[in-house]
């Protein structure tokens, strides 16, 4: 799988200059079987990413663009009456997808970034009683500028829980600037990609068979005691991080080390997604509510402070 990886950050390098970092960390959270979330300004590429990576998993992709006035039926669907048959149908909505964005999520009322809880959780949606299951594998991704900006509300602790990863991509720095500025010159058709030059690297089914590896990679007892005494260090400073979060830095864990070729974790895994796994939920406790660079530090000083056993 590691030479995979590298060919995997190669083939969306065409698309996406000095990001091998957060390609992998976003593989990695599907291949953890969760959902990602992607914060940063507008214009960084948080779209490209989620484009591209539903490309060369040759996934089935839907967009959702998250606006104040979006209602819930817009995203699950609804039921219409045909009136040839005298009787009502259900029209599937995006969320029937295998990778469904949901851009600019914290737009949105919250009944409406409500309406998709279940589907990140159970990977199935409830219409007027009827449940559907939702595609294999399913996967939920968002997006969402800074709190800050104009137009912008907090998700609520409760969805953001349901998100596995965080990741942000940041301004490029100067070179990768120039890189970008080069690779668009002389270019027609403004600065659009063409993702279908991208070639498919995987499949659906390749894709769940590697989530039952990555689930079958050994998690030694030292790793273990790790994990539990990092929450633990969260805990004594009040930062209470939920069950689930603990399950998912393990899950992303063993994802790390699938990826990189490995049939057992190490120390090193854990660190490496950690900041991933747990600013977005320690977002929560820092004095400015919601602040991720807040969250990040508090992030750091658990890694810092705590001993690999």
């Amino acid at each position: 799988m590691e030479s995979f990886l590298r060919e995997f950050q190669a083939e969306a390098g065409r698309a996406l200059i000095d990001r091998e970092r957060e390609v992998e960390l976003a593989l990695c959270c599907f291949v953890s079987g969760g959902n990602l979330l992607i914060e940063d300004t507008p214009g960084v590429g948080k779209t490209t990413l989620v484009k591209v990576m539903a490309r060369l998993l040759g996934l089935d992709f839907k967009r959702v663009q998250f606006t104040n006035d979006l209602l819930p039926a817009d995203i699950l669907g609804s039921q219409v009456f045909d009136a040839s048959r005298q009787s009502f149908s259900f029209h599937r909505g995006p969320i029937f997808a295998q990778l469904v964005l949901g851009d600019e999520l914290n737009r949105a009322s919250p009944r409406t970034q409500s309406a998709v809880l279940q589907a990140m959780d159970e990977h199935e949606v409830t219409i007027e009683g009827q449940t559907y299951a939702l595609p294999e594998p399913f996967f939920f991704v968002g997006t969402q500028n800074p709190h800050e900006q104009i137009g912008t509300a907090l998700l609520p602790e409760s969805q953001v829980d349901r998100f596995l990863m965080r990741i942000a991509l940041g301004s490029p720095e100067r070179a990768t600037q120039r890189k970008l500025l080069e690779r668009h010159r002389n270019m027609t058709g403004g600065t659009t990609f063409d993702f279908h030059s991208l070639r498919v690297l995987a499949t659906p089914e390749q894709l769940c068979e590697w989530q039952r590896k990555a689930a079958a990679v050994h998690v030694s007892e030292a790793v273990s005691e790790y994990i539990l005494d990092l929450f633990e260090g969260a805990r004594t400073r009040g930062w209470s991080l939920s069950p689930r979060a603990g399950l998912g830095l393990q899950r992303a864990g063993q994802a790390r080390a699938f990826l990189n070729g490995r049939e057992y974790v190490l120390p090193d895994d854990v660190q490496e997604v950690f900041l991933s796994v747990t600013t977005h939920r320690l977002a929560q406790f820092s004095r400015v509510p919601g602040d991720p660079r807040e969250a990040a530090t508090m992030a750091r000083s658990l890694l810092d402070q705590t001993r690999s056993r």
